[in-house]
């Protein structure tokens, strides 16, 4: 039982010396920098525009939707190239195949109900 908790203390080791290294690293460029603050460093920085009236505004939900269709097709194609290769190895060629078009119909039903709610119109 004992090499069994000997796994854990060697990442929990590894752990611990990740974070003093990332803790020793802000600590550092904390007490390294130079600190001189004034007005104009203290104010709102957008893109050369000052800021004018309230930091609060309304954005459109369709952006969101059309990043989350992109991550889904992302996801799709990351699962795609895997199978590609798997897909040719002896013995895994029926149930690679089968399990593609299950994964290919949960992102087409996904596609159909966006469509059906007509979330893809753009306005």
């Amino acid at each position: 039982m004992n090499e069994y908790f000997a796994s854990y203390a060697v990442v929990a080791a590894l752990l611990a010396a990740g974070v003093a290294v990332f803790a020793g690293a802000l600590l550092a460029s904390r007490l390294l920098r130079p600190d001189r603050p004034t007005p104009e460093k203290l104010t709102t920085y957008e893109c050369g525009v000052d800021p004018v009236g309230e930091g609060w505004a309304q954005s459109q939900i369709r952006y969101y939707v059309y990043t989350y269709l992109y991550v889904v097709f992302a996801v799709d194609a990351v699962f795609l190239f895997p199978w590609a290769t798997v897909f040719a190895a002896p013995g895994f060629g029926m149930t690679t195949l089968v399990e593609m078009f299950v994964f290919l119909a949960f992102i087409g039903l996904g596609i159909l109900y966006a469509w059906r709610k007509r979330v893809l119109t753009w306005t």
